[in-house]
C-alpha cells in the first residue's frame, strides 16, 4: 500500500493478489462486481479465471496452486486470504486491511514474504463498520488502529520459496512463525495445494479433471493432463510442547467445487467442497473432508498447540518440497 497526501492507495500488485470482488469473476446481471463475489463467498465458492492465497504461487497458466493458511484458534474461519474492503465499503475506496510485506524477490528462484497474523480474533466487523462510518475527509481506519497488535500479541510469519538450482521444476517452501507476544499461543499452519476449477463450466471433458491423492506417508501425488505428474513431500516439524515430539502433518483432501448448498440452498454436485478445511479444522466436522484421501484440493495440517502453544520469543516452522520427484 502506498501513502500519498495522507491517503492510502493499493498498488497494482496488491490489486492482483485478490480474486474475489474482481471483474474476472463477475457474472452478475447488473455488472456489480463489488458485491457479486464477496470475501465471505470466497472460501466456499470456486473461482473460474484465477486464484488467490497468502504467499501463493502457481504454474504459468494457474492450473496448480500452492498457498498458505493459518489459524489462531480464535478466528471463526481459517486465514487463507488477505482481507480488504471493496470500493463501496472503504471511505477512500478499495483497501487491503492487513499487515503483509514482500521482503525479497529474485525472479524465478527465491521469494521471501512476511505476514503479521494477530493472536486474537481478526477484527473483520470492526474494520467494516468503522470505515463505513467515516467520510472521505477522514483518515482510513487501518488494522493497526483496532488495537489488535497491542502487547505484541501477533505472529511474524516468514514464508520463503526457492527453486532448486539444478531442477527448476522443484520448489522448496519454508514457513517460520515467531511468537512476538508475552505468552504461549497456539498456531496452526496449513499449506494448501489445489487445482483451479476448470471442469465445472461445461467446456472440459470430465475425464480431463485433475486429481490430488495421498501417495505415501507425508506425500501427495497430483495428476493433470497438461502438467503431468507432480509430488508434494512434507517433513515433520520440531515440537513446541514439553514432550518435544515432532509435529506430524495430517493430509486432508476435498474438491475445489462450490458449496452451493451453503451459498444458495441447492444440493452440492459433489460430496466434498471448497470450504471443507474450514469446517474440518475450525468446526470439527470430520465428514467435511474426503476419507478416501483424494480430490482436487489438498492441505497439510500442522498443529502447534501442545502445552498452550509456542512460547514467547520462540518459533514454529514447516518445510516441504513440490516437484516431479
Amino acid at each position: 500500500m502506498v501513502l500519498l497526501d495522507g491517503h492510502s492507495f493499493l498498488t497494482e500488485e496488491e490489486k492482483r493478489l485478490k480474486e474475489d470482488r474482481d471483474l474476472r469473476e463477475d457474472y452478475s446481471a447488473d455488472g456489480d462486481a463489488w458485491s457479486h463475489f464477496s470475501h465471505d463467498h470466497a472460501r466456499s465458492r470456486a473461482f473460474r479465471w484465477g486464484e488467490d492465497g497468502i504467499a501463493g504461487v502457481s504454474d504459468t497458466h494457474g492450473f496448480q496452486n500452492i498457498a498458505f493458511s493459518f489459524w489462531n484458534e480464535e478466528d471463526p474461519f481459517l486465514k487463507e486470504r488477505l482481507f480488504g474492503l471493496s470500493n463501496p465499503q472503504g471511505n477512500h475506496g478499495e483497501s487491503i486491511k492487513e499487515a503483509h510485506f514482500h521482503l525479497d524477490n529474485t525472479p524465478h528462484c527465491y521469494m521471501k514474504y512476511l505476514y503479521k497474523y494477530p493472536q486474537k480474533a481478526f477484527p473483520y466487523e470492526d474494520l467494516l463498520k468503522e470505515n463505513a462510518r467515516r467520510s472521505k475527509q477522514d483518515k482510513e481506519y487501518q488494522l493497526v488502529d483496532t488495537g489488535i497488535f497491542e502487547e505484541d500479541r501477533y505472529w511474524d510469519i516468514i514464508i520463503e520459496t526457492a527453486k532448486e538450482d539444478d531442477d527448476p521444476d522443484e520448489i522448496l517452501f519454508r514457513v517460520t512463525a515467531w511468537n512476538r507476544g508475552p505468552d504461549p499461543a497456539p498456531l496452526h499452519i496449513i499449506p494448501h495445494v489445489w487445482f483451479r476449477n476448470t471442469w465445472a463450466w461445461g467446456r472440459e471433458k470430465e475425464e480431463l479433471k485433475p486429481s490430488i491423492s495421498e501417495y505415501a506417508e507425508n506425500m501427495a501425488h497430483s495428476k493433470h493432463h497438461k502438467l503431468g505428474d507432480r509430488y508434494v513431500l512434507l517433513s515433520p516439524s520440531p515440537g513446541v510442547g514439553t514432550s518435544g515430539d515432532d509435529v506430524e502433518p495430517e493430509l486432508i483432501f476435498t474438491d475445489n467445487d462450490t458449496n452451493t448448498e451453503f451459498l444458495y440452498n441447492v444440493k452440492n454436485k459433489v460430496p466434498h467442497v471448497k470450504d471443507a478445511f474450514h469446517r474440518y479444522i475450525v468446526d470439527g466436522k470430520k465428514e467435511a473432508v474426503n476419507p478416501a484421501k483424494t480430490g482436487t484440493k489438498c492441505a497439510a495440517w500442522f498443529q502447534f498447540n501442545e502445552s498452550g502453544g509456542v512460547g514467547p520469543g520462540e518459533c514454529a516452522g514447516t518445510s516441504f518440497l513440490s516437484g516431479l520427484c
